[in-house]
C-alpha cells in the first residue's frame, strides 16, 4: 500500500498557528495586567487617603465631620458640609447651563450645518477643552465677574427676586464672586466635552431612522425629536455625566471666582462659598497641625467618594435608558 506523502508547508503552518496563539496569550496577559493595575492604583489611592484621614475621624467622628459647617482650625473644629454644598450646587448649575447649549450645538452641527461649516465649528468648540483652567479663571476674574456683578445678577434679582421661594436664590448683594459665577464658569468649561461626545453619539444614529421618519412625512424637527434624540439619549446622558465629573473636580478656575469667604449655607446663589477642591487648594499649605492636615486630606477622600457615587448613578441611569430604548425598538 502506498503511503501518502506529507503535505508540504504543514509544519510551517503549524508553527505560524502556535506563534499566533502565543501572541494572543501575551496580548491578553498584557491587557489584563493593565486593567488590574488601574484597579490596584484606585485601591492604593483610597487606602492612602483613609490612612491619612484617620486622625480627623478619631478626633471628632465621621458624622460631625460630614454634617456640620463649622470650619475653625484654631479650635480644631472641622465640618465640610458647606464645602460639599458648594461643590454640588456649583456643579449642578454648570451642568444645567451647559447641557442644553451643548446638545443643541451638537444637533446643529450634525443635522443642520452645511458640510463646509461642520469642521471649523467643531474644531473651535473643542479647542475650548484645551484651554488651561487658570486661563478660564483669569478670564472669569477680569471679564465674567464684573459682567455678573453689574449686569446679570442685578437683572436676575430684579425679575426673580419678588417670586416666592425662587427669590431666595437671588437674595443678597451681587458681588460677582459667588456660587452662581462659579457655576457659569464651570458651564463654559464642561460645554466642549458634552458637545463633542453628544455630536459623536448623534452621528452614530442610523440613517434608516431618519429616512423612516421622513418617509412618514415628518418635518426636520419631528425627525430629530422622534428618531434622533430617543436613539441617542443614553449617549447624551453619558456625555452630561462626564461633564459633571469634570465640574466636581475642577479647582483653579472655581477657586478664583467662588469667593472662598463663607462656610454658611443660606440658599442664595449670590453668597460666596467654597468647593472641596478650592478648600484643598487654599488651605493645604496652611495646615499647621496633624489634625488640620488630616482634615484637608479627608476632604479629598469625600470628593473621591462623591465622584464614585456620581459615576455609579450615571451607570444606572444609562443602563435604564438603554433598556427603555431596546424595549421601544422591539415594540417598533
Amino acid at each position: 500500500m502506498q503511503q501518502s506523502a506529507p503535505v508540504r508547508g504543514s509544519s510551517r503552518i503549524r508553527l505560524d498557528v502556535d506563534a499566533a496563539g502565543r501572541g494572543d496569550r501575551i496580548f491578553e496577559g498584557a491587557t489584563k495586567a493593565g486593567a488590574i493595575a488601574i484597579l490596584a492604583l484606585l485601591a492604593i489611592i483610597i487606602l492612602l487617603l483613609l490612612f491619612e484621614s484617620r486622625n480627623i475621624f478619631g478626633h471628632q467622628g465621621i458624622g460631625q465631620f460630614l454634617f456640620t459647617t463649622t470650619w475653625d482650625p484654631v479650635f480644631r473644629e472641622f465640618g465640610v458640609f458647606a464645602f460639599i454644598y458648594g461643590t454640588v450646587i456649583s456643579s449642578v448649575i454648570g451642568l444645567l447651563l451647559a447641557t442644553p447649549v451643548a446638545v443643541g450645538a451638537a444637533i446643529y452641527i450634525v443635522e443642520y450645518a452645511p458640510r463646509w461649516l461642520r469642521g471649523p465649528v467643531s474644531f473651535t468648540v473643542e479647542l475650548l477643552a484645551a484651554i488651561p483652567s487658570i486661563i478660564y479663571g483669569l478670564w472669569a476674574v477680569f471679564i465674567l465677574g464684573p459682567v455678573m456683578r453689574f449686569h446679570i445678577e442685578p437683572f436676575l434679582q430684579t425679575w426673580f427676586g419678588p417670586i416666592p421661594i425662587v427669590g431666595n436664590l437671588f437674595e443678597g448683594t451681587p458681588i460677582g464672586r459667588d456660587i452662581l459665577t462659579a457655576g457659569v464658569i464651570l458651564a463654559i468649561m464642561i460645554l466642549p466635552t458634552i458637545m463633542a461626545i453628544s455630536r459623536e453619539v448623534i452621528m452614530q444614529v442610523p440613517d434608516t431612522q431618519r429616512d423612516g421618519m421622513h418617509a412618514l412625512g415628518a418635518t426636520k424637527w419631528e425627525m430629530i425629536q422622534g428618531a434622533v434624540i430617543p436613539y441617542a439619549r443614553a449617549g447624551i446622558a453619558g456625555a452630561a455625566i462626564l461633564g459633571l465629573a469634570r465640574a466636581l473636580g475642577e479647582t483653579m478656575a472655581v477657586t478664583m471666582v467662588i469667593g472662598n469667604a463663607s462656610t454658611s449655607i443660606t440658599g442664595s446663589l449670590f453668597e460666596p462659598g467654597y468647593t472641596m477642591a478650592s478648600a484643598i487648594a487654599n488651605q493645604f499649605r496652611e495646615a499647621d497641625s496633624q489634625v488640620y492636615l488630616s482634615a484637608i486630606i479627608a476632604i479629598a477622600l469625600v470628593l473621591l467618594v462623591i465622584a464614585m457615587i456620581v459615576n455609579i448613578l450615571a451607570r444606572i441611569l444609562i443602563y435604564s435608558l438603554v433598556g427603555k430604548q431596546d424595549n421601544s425598538t422591539r415594540i417598533g
